[in-house]
């Protein structure tokens, strides 16, 4: 199984190149703060979670693709920066992470992306090719959930190893292949489509090490079509992040996961994710671009969302996991070097 460490380096900021500011996200823990320290020094401050007073006379439009995942927290940060600066609109739209690369946010249309992954190097050679510079900020964490139906009673935890073994091109098709005690039903599965970063990450994390993904499975950006799905079958099988299942815990059940047969259960949850006991724990980013920071709109926007990107409310309300302290401070370091290049 691969395994990324948080380096939490802040790398050197220059135009018409990648620039990041967190370091590579863990695929099996995120330790508590979501990455390690970045490095100390004078100029560093803990970031405030209270919302910064708005300011009347800022005016613009702010576009926001890409992750349906995180989605929530994009719309929520939102909503509450129009609020305090009633004259900028946020317009913030589900693409999936590698659609919004793809047909927005590189061909220079967004002015940030939402991603459940890390970009790709294809994709940032596509914004370079139209001189779209993307910011990598990490400003989250999430529990990606596999859930079945409530009439499901026989499957309770599953392995990486079942799961590519279910989710594999030719791959098991019945519950009683991976169980010889489970019902010899045909799955029906339900997942994110091939243009979402969740469907990048479980591919990588855990089905690659058997095969590629499969493709005959329902697939689609809208997570409220895979709820459906698995309250219309006992047999249904799907995955999204877990906002969406925290949303729906009445509806569909959840299964806990390991990642090697001789470990002990994970239960998705936002404190499993931050301690690292749950394996398909996974970073989130924001992307803005070099060239929308300039636009003091744009700017003022994401500079809040980074600021607001450790409050509890993050949790409380949203049902991810807050961006540690240090992650915050990278960010707005980062944005500020982008500032005052």
């Amino acid at each position: 199984m691969r395994t990324d460490k948080f380096d939490g380096a802040l790398q050197g900021v220059s135009r018409r190149q990648f620039i990041t500011a967190t370091g590579v996200g863990s695929a099996t823990a995120l330790g508590g703060c979501l990455g390690s320290d970045t490095d100390d020094d004078d100029e560093s401050e803990t970031t405030d979670q209270g919302e910064p007073e708005g300011n009347e006379e800022l005016s613009g439009e702010v576009t926001v693709t890409g992750s349906s995942t995180v989605y929530p927290i994009s719309d929520e940060m939102a909503a509450r920066f129009m609020a305090a600066n009633p004259g900028v609109t946020v317009t913030v739209e589900s693409t999936g992470s590698g659609g919004g690369f793809e047909r927005h946010f590189c061909p220079g249309d967004s002015d940030i992306n939402g991603a459940s992954r890390r970009i790709k190097s294809t994709e940032k050679n596509h914004c370079a090719e139209n001189d779209v510079t993307p910011v990598e900020m990490q400003i989250a964490g999430d529990a990606l959930t596999m859930a079945v139906s409530t009439e499901n009673t026989w499957a309770d935890c599953l392995s990486f190893d079942e799961l590519a073994r279910i989710w594999s091109e030719d791959g098991a098709e019945t519950w009683a292949e991976i169980d010889p005690d489970w019902p010899d039903e045909e799955f029906e599965l339900y997942g994110p489509d091939t243009t979402s970063g969740t469907y990048d990450w479980f591919t990588q994390t855990v089905v690659s090490e058997v095969g590629t993904h499969r493709s005959d499975y329902v697939g689609t950006e809208d997570d409220t079509t895979i709820i459906q799905g698995l309250e219309e079958s006992p047999y249904a099988m799907g995955y999204f992040g877990f906002s969406y299942y925290a949303e729906n815990e009445d509806r569909v059940t959840a299964l806990d996961i390991k990642a090697n047969e001789g470990d002990a259960c994970g239960e998705p949850s936002l404190q499993a994710a931050s301690d690292g006991t749950y394996p398909m724990a996974r970073p989130l980013f924001v992307y803005p671009s070099a060239e929308a920071l300039q636009r003091e709109e744009v700017r003022e926007f994401v500079r809040f969302y980074l600021e607001n990107s450790t409050a509890d409310w993050i949790a409380e309300e949203v049902s991810y996991v807050p961006a540690s302290d240090e992650q915050a401070e990278a960010n707005l370091r980062t944005l500020a070097e982008i500032v005052d290049a």
